[in-house]
């Protein structure tokens, strides 16, 4: 696993948010998309692409993408 292939598929996850903003340390929550929807896509994507388990509290804890990269790679 990858941190490129990471943000390319979480940033998937977004319709409207250009993918040039994108990067390891994009502060996700402060997008203006962001939303508790979004929250679950990432949660089902993390699932589909990594078969990890993310709880709401994880995406809670996590500032950057690469926070969340680096919990997923961590419960591989």
């Amino acid at each position: 696993m990858e941190i490129k292939d990471f943000v390319e598929n979480f940033a998937m996850q977004f319709d409207d948010t250009d993918s040039s903003v994108f990067a390891a340390e994009t502060k996700f929550k402060d997008l203006d998309e962001w939303s508790s929807l979004l929250a679950l896509s990432i949660i089902a994507m993390v699932d589909d692409e990594y078969q990890v388990i993310l709880r709401g509290d994880d995406i809670r804890s996590a500032e950057t993408i690469n926070d969340l990269f680096l919990l997923v790679k961590s419960k591989q």
